[in-house]
């Protein structure tokens, strides 16, 4: 957060947010600190904090260090306060994560997906999120919001689109999930969770320009620019995977010829493989084995995924780009034709500068960014109406 966006004119709880912001980011910290930072005055941090430990959001804790004078007391981030749900969709698994207010994992669910129509797809996600309340601890607060990730395109009301690689199209998705739990509900594109997800615990903590690429069964897309997930003017920002990088080249899911998913995903790499090992996971085991063929085939993935990476470090000029999803399991191959193509084709002022990294949170990147939504909504809405 920027200090430029502490108004002290901004009502009552938008200060009461800020507050509990700055004790998320900085904990543990003193009142005097929490002034200090905001630039509200002593009395009015004092009485939100004082709000804020009634509605258990916040806890104190012994004294800490003294600059001389008394030792001050110590607030802390109630984490267990609340939890919240991210719920992946990918085109051949559902992933569901139960976390604190601070991103913790603390229950999951893994689902195989086999038929990716809306009507099938949905029971699964609705039982999935029951199961994980089930299982949960008791808290507060409990579930303070979903959220759902969509390899698609998603309008700014949670509306998909198009998942061409589900096969959805134009659902209210959001509709169907808030009706059923009665709870906030975000549905994001998941290249998006996932950029925010590594932006947020991941890779990518310490950048603020960062292309995130999320390599599953499709290609999608994140962007962080200046600190911020970059959205687009209605939320379609990143659909890179549809950039056609061969002209009349392979038919892709989208309808289109050329694009750069259809060369450079896990759908492609299994394509190529002529349907031989029908998973990734059984070209990494052959991959680990030596094994010829299968170590061609993610070089040959690898230097299609550099093309695409070279294209967008050209157009963005960002610190770092991160490759997530399912083929970052595969880094150990990938990496060398990766970074092989982005040095031969990539203008040489850009990529002296860029850092390539794979994922640190695995296949867990969008599930976490999309309960980092949750939070994140929770704490600048949801505290308001406590």
């Amino acid at each position: 957060m920027h200090t430029k966006t502490w108004n002290q004119q901004l009502g009552k709880e938008n200060n009461k947010s800020l507050v509990l912001q700055m004790i998320l980011e900085r904990e543990p910290i003193s009142r005097a600190d929490i002034a200090h930072v905001t630039g509200l005055n002593k009395a009015t941090v004092s009485s939100l904090v004082n709000e804020l430990l009634e509605e258990e959001l916040i806890y104190e804790s012994g004294p800490g260090e003294s600059s001389g004078g008394r030792r001050p007391v110590l607030l802390h981030f109630n984490k267990v306060a609340g939890y919240a749900i991210g719920i992946d969709i990918g085109v051949n698994y559902i992933l569901g994560v139960l976390t604190d207010l601070k991103g913790n994992i603390l229950i999951e669910k893994n689902q195989l997906l086999l038929d990716t129509s809306y009507t099938v797809v949905i029971d699964p996600v609705i039982k999935m999120i029951c199961s994980l309340m089930e299982e949960m601890q008791f808290s507060k607060y409990g579930i303070v919001g979903i959220g759902i990730g969509v390899p698609g395109i998603i309008d700014k009301a949670g509306t998909v689109l198009l998942a061409p690689n589900l096969g959805w199209k134009n659902l209210s998705f959001k509709e169907k999930i808030t009706d059923e739990f009665n709870l906030p509900v975000i549905i994001e594109n998941e290249a998006n969770a996932g950029a925010y997800g590594e932006k947020q615990f991941g890779a990518g903590q310490n950048f603020q320009n960062i292309i995130y690429v999320s390599a599953g069964i499709g290609i999608g897309v994140g962007l962080i620019l200046n600190g911020e997930l970059y959205q687009g003017k209605n939320g379609f920002s990143g659909e890179m995977g549809h950039m056609i990088i061969e002209v009349n080249g392979k038919q892709c899911s989208c309808g289109s010829r050329g694009c750069w998913e259809a060369y450079a995903s896990e759908h492609a790499l299994i394509n190529v493989a002529n349907q031989k090992y029908l998973s990734l996971e059984m070209l990494i085991g052959l991959a680990e084995k030596n094994d010829e063929s299968a170590l061609k085939l993610f070089e040959q993935i690898g230097c299609y995924l550099g093309y695409g990476i070279n294209n967008i470090i050209n157009t963005f000029n960002p610190e770092q780009v991160i490759i997530g999803n399912r083929l970052a399991k595969a880094s150990r191959w990938l990496e060398e034709p990766i970074r092989k193509t982005i040095n031969t084709h990539t203008l040489p002022f850009h990529y002296h500068e860029v850092k390539l990294d794979f994922s640190k949170l695995s296949t867990y990147s969008a599930a976490l960014g999309l309960t980092a939504f949750v939070v994140e909504n929770f704490i600048n809405d949801g505290v308001k109406n406590l």
